[in-house]
């Protein structure tokens, strides 16, 4: 069987894809990644013998840049036009191609499928995006919601306008030049007749909605099985377990002050600190001896090893260290981030900061909530109910779909 996943999004829409790819290839498969052309997604993909087909842009220059929202349509329509372009080739003589990622790029590449005949499975890592009358919408930049307006099918009915408004002429368009009719409701066509849910049920419980028809398989993880570098386990060695400190692929304009902040709250905890570089590239304000600086790291083997983890709130940190029974101090910056960091509030495995800019003051209240016995043995007992096995629960489904068994996914 010959797999073709395709997503154009940051690490946290790559990774998991590594996860699913390994097993594919564990159970026969054929397994091709499509997703931006950033060096360090390309190196992940070859350290597990997957082929990465660039499309697009470098995701990582787009999210520095941050252009303005304002320029939605024109980014989303290149994105869209990137799929019809590369996917075709990429896709010929695959069995099954697997979506996900943004929204434009999705909607493109499950129209290549459409055309080439080949199964389509669409996915996503956050349940925002689904229709729900349990809670809102996220709004796009540069398009508010009316604050009168509540009640959330309403809500849901104006996200459906948005997303028509920003992508629905440049998906018709690309699809008119293959010969494919235009959809009329974008995210519809997106979501499809059954799509998969890749988050874990304790740590994202997805409510049944009607209408709706939606699988959940568990977050998709590879195993790490890198060693820690030599010199980062020497300083791990050297000391009580620090605080880790990242903000992944979010730039963090203010990158010099939030790393300042971010070690001043550690050291006023007594606690040394490990600070992850990310996209913000975060560097050390001086020359101590109780602060490490990381890049490219096995994130499972430092979070077992840690004190807490300060991070953004993406799907995928959160996960590892909710795996891991770190505590943690979510600093949200945008999209799906705050609602992770409410389901580590709720969960009681660690503390929401209260906006995307974090001060001095701010992190060290956030690290004396959660730099205590008790939260600590709430994310060890949390720790022990993370699933483990989503990406080979997805891996067999795609095998049983193509071979055309469907028997129900396991929840």
């Amino acid at each position: 069987m010959r797999v073709l996943l395709s997503t154009y999004g940051s690490r946290g829409d790559i990774e998991p894809l590594v996860g699913l790819a390994v097993q594919l290839k564990a159970l026969g498969a054929e397994v091709r990644v499509c997703a931006p052309p950033d060096e360090d997604f390309t190196q992940r993909l070859d350290g597990v013998g997957v082929e990465l087909v660039p499309v697009g842009p470098s995701a990582r220059a787009l999210t520095i840049a941050a252009p303005p929202p304002s320029s939605l349509p024109e980014r989303a329509a290149e994105l869209i036009a990137g799929q019809f372009d590369v996917l075709p080739a990429a896709a010929e003589g695959c069995d099954v191609l697997v979506a996900t990622g943004m929204t434009p790029a999705a909607a493109g590449a499950l129209s290549v499928a459409e055309k080439l005949g080949v199964r389509s499975v669409s996915v996503t890592f956050q349940q925002l995006t689904l229709p729900s009358p349990h809670r809102p919408p996220l709004a796009y930049p540069g398009r508010p919601f009316p604050p009168e307006v509540t009640d959330n099918r309403v809500l849901w009915e104006l996200d459906a306008q948005s997303n028509n408004a920003l992508f629905g002429e440049a998906l018709n368009t690309n699809r008119a030049s293959i010969g494919l009719p235009p959809v009329d409701d974008v995210r519809d066509h997106v979501i499809g007749n059954r799509l998969w849910l890749a988050t874990d049920p304790v740590l994202d419980p997805w409510h049944e909605t009607p209408d709706l028809d939606v699988a959940q398989t568990g977050s998709w993880i590879l195993g790490d099985e890198r060693p820690l570098p030599a010199e980062l386990v020497t300083f791990l060695d050297a000391g009580t377990p620090p605080v880790y400190v990242g903000f992944g692929s979010m730039p963090m304009h203010t990158s010099t002050d939030v790393a300042r902040a971010a070690i001043e709250a550690v050291r006023a905890q007594g606690r040394r600190a490990v600070l992850a570089r990310g996209w913000a590239g975060l560097s050390l304000t001086d020359d101590p001896d109780d602060c490490f600086v990381v890049g490219e790291v096995n994130q499972q083997a430092l979070f077992g090893r840690v004190a807490a983890v300060v991070h953004h709130g993406g799907q995928g940190t959160t996960t590892t260290a909710t795996r891991a029974g770190a505590p943690q101090v979510v600093v949200p910056q945008a999209a799906d981030q705050p609602y992770w960091a409410g389901r580590v509030a709720d969960l009681g495995i660690g503390a929401a900061h209260d906006g995307p800019t974090p001060t001095t003051e701010s992190l060290s209240a956030a690290l004396r909530t959660v730099l205590t016995p008790e939260t600590r043995a709430r994310a060890t007992a949390v720790a022990r109910t993370i699933r483990t096995d989503g990406a080979t629960v997805a891996a067999k489904q795609l095998l049983d779909m193509v071979s055309g068994e469907r028997p129900p996914m396991s929840a």
